[in-house]
């Protein structure tokens, strides 16, 4: 487990600090692309933020499922009261997902 960590680790440095070291031979370039690589990695936290939003509100969501399933299985009689719940909890996370999402995708555009 500590060799896959190394190798993951090296191999993000090497993709992450590539491109700089291609172009550093001209100190002009070598600024561009400094400035480049902070722009290009605060895009790629936000593609991960936006795809970790998205994990987290699909758990979020089954979650929600499969307590207001065992909700319903203890209780059959409360069956519509539960439902209506777990379906505007699940609307609400569902909002806030759309929503850090979008906003992810806007940094990454802009």
């Amino acid at each position: 487990m500590k060799l896959v960590k190394k190798i993951v680790l090296a191999t993000g440095a090497v993709a992450l600090f590539a491109p700089a070291m291609a172009l550093a031979q001209d100190g002009n370039v070598a600024a561009e692309v400094a400035a480049a690589g902070v722009e290009g990695i605060g895009k790629g936290l936000a593609a991960i933020g936006a795809g970790l939003a998205i994990v987290g509100g699909g758990i979020g969501i089954g979650l929600i499922g499969k307590a207001a399933a065992e909700s319903v299985a203890r209780q059959p009689e409360a069956a519509g009261t539960i439902t209506t719940n777990m379906i505007l909890t699940a609307a609400l996370i569902e909002g806030a997902t759309l929503f850090a999402v979008v906003v992810g995708v806007l940094v990454v555009v802009l």
